[in-house]
């Protein structure tokens, strides 16, 4: 017997198609405690990949004293082969350092990753937010000489665990700053998941005004309040049409404790589907793999569209 599916009631308040920027095999497992090994880290991306994501992001070249769940970065890509590079294939870069490595192992994209406050880039990165900058403008320029898509990353963007609130403007600033290092697209990231429609409103309003439209933009809100769909789907009706997104709801922030899991992509996929919302992924192969993916890793998928229709 097929999965039920969601019945179609076309919204015609959202965009024709959604590109899903899948982030499970970097974002998510990032902050494992379970061990993934590298075989099943590339076998999860290749699942990803014939489920429809067409993007994913598939590691992060940072210092495995940080993030030793990503120590295995080149590993993994060697094992992915040619399915691991191109444009469509990502790897989180911090530093230029980890763009050495990622140029070695033929990438095709990279993203950086900055904060708007600067509590957390001292955190995450060991400098203010100006030195942060500074920093990824060489990241930058040597990534656009060598042809890769650049993407930026800006945490924090709707609160932050330290400073709380974060000014609007703020954020527009160090998203501006970031973009005109020469990124092609912007994630705003709500890390700790505070985020709430209204907000998200008025952050891409102000973000449009000062010249980064919702072409340039894509959303990856974190579900600790069981706001992420809700926040998607406001950003969608903006003119947003990339999302990022987790398989199963995997993933959190290894340096803000308070940020849980991401939008599961499965969750994401079901509400688009009965929208009419074109995303390329088949849904009963994508639930296929999240299921996968949480017996490796030793506990069920958090992912209400998975537990609903695996009966976990």
């Amino acid at each position: 017997m097929r999965l039920p599916l969601p019945q179609v009631e076309p919204d015609a308040g959202l965009p024709s198609s959604v590109t899903i920027y899948e982030v499970g095999p970097r974002d998510g497992l990032q902050n494992e405690s379970t061990v993934v090994p590298a075989e099943v880290k590339a076998e999860f991306v290749r699942r990803l990949a014939a489920a429809g994501l067409s993007t994913v992001e598939t590691t992060s070249f940072v210092d495995p004293r940080w993030v030793p769940q990503l120590a295995d970065a080149a590993e993994v890509l060697a094992l992915l082969g040619d399915d691991g590079l191109g444009p469509r294939r990502p790897v989180l870069v911090p530093n230029e350092r980890g763009l050495d490595r990622a140029l070695e192992a033929g990438v095709g994209a990279v993203a950086i990753f900055g904060s708007a406050t600067e509590t957390f880039a001292q955190r995450n990165l060991n400098r203010t937010v100006e030195e942060s900058v500074a920093m990824f403008r060489a990241v930058v320029d040597r990534s656009r000489s060598a042809g890769l898509w650049v993407r930026a990353y800006v945490s924090m963007c709707f609160g932050d665990p330290w400073e709380g609130p974060v000014p609007v403007s703020q954020v527009v600033d160090v998203c501006r700053r970031l973009m005109d290092l020469g990124c092609d697209q912007l994630s705003l990231g709500d890390t700790i998941g505070v985020g709430t429609t209204g907000h998200v409103h008025r952050l891409l309003a102000a973000l449009d005004g000062a010249g980064i439209g919702p072409d340039r933009v894509g959303v990856h809100f974190h579900d600790t309040y069981g706001q992420a769909l809700a926040n998607t789907m406001a950003a969608l009706r903006d003119g947003v049409t990339v999302v990022d997104a987790s398989t199963g709801g995997l993933g959190g922030c290894p340096y803000a404790k308070s940020a849980t899991g991401n939008l599961a992509t499965e969750d994401l996929v079901w509400a688009l589907d009965g929208a009419g919302v074109e995303t390329g992924v088949d849904l009963d192969a994508l639930v296929a793999t999240s299921a996968w993916m949480a017996q490796q890793l030793g506990r069920p998928s958090p992912s209400n569209v998975v537990r609903a229709l695996t009966g976990g």
